[in-house]
């Protein structure tokens, strides 16, 4: 099954169709959906290295309105649709520490958070939740969300015939990796919090 999954992205990674998949992807992780579009990004940098900032901008681009998405369900939409997001995640009895925790670091929380592989999603609507300043919260997705994807297309632009040789030798152990940063993400939120 990963195998097919890899080899779809390789190949989708030439269709016309591949930046809206990569766009829809990245849009969803930030603010509802569990798998980050980095399961995308990679494979399809690998297969067009030539186009890796090109999806890098995507999937920033995309990553950012999803999370105004996220920072509106936070804001707006907390009683129904937010709080069942952050319970299905099991971080509902934290928001009163994550609004605490907004009040001090939100710029921090945004940029830092942003990098790494815990769910941005939960970053997003509890920054609406929270009521963090909507500029700022737009600025610093920008500068976490372009740092992480640009620095992963620059390493799959530069290495990328290498690092595809690899991945594909070793699939499972990279996927089983990403799984485990996956949930080290959630692991780390629910323990800082």
């Amino acid at each position: 099954m990963l195998r097919r999954l890899y080899d779809w992205c390789i190949d989708a990674a030439g269709k016309p169709h591949a930046a809206w998949i990569l766009g829809c992807a990245s849009f969803a992780e930030s603010s509802f959906f569990p798998v980050p579009p980095d399961v995308m990004l990679i494979p399809m940098a690998l297969a067009r290295p030539d186009r890796a900032f090109f999806f890098a901008t995507i999937c920033t681009v995309t990553s950012v309105a999803g999370g105004l998405l996220g920072y509106f369900i936070g804001a707006a939409l907390y009683a129904s649709v937010g709080q069942w997001l952050i319970n299905l995640y099991g971080y509902g009895d934290k928001m009163e520490a994550f609004r605490e925790a907004y009040a001090h670091y939100g710029a921090w929380i945004i940029l830092l958070k942003g990098l790494t592989p815990i769910p941005y999603k939960i970053v997003t609507i509890t920054a609406g939740f929270a009521g963090f300043n909507i500029g700022l919260f737009i600025v610093m997705s920008i500068i976490s969300r372009g740092m992480r994807f640009y620095l992963l297309a620059f390493l799959l632009h530069r290495y990328g015939e290498r690092a595809r040789g690899i991945i594909e030798q070793r699939l499972g152990l990279w996927v089983a990796l990403a799984l485990i940063l996956l949930v080290i993400g959630f692991v780390v939120v629910a323990r800082v919090f």
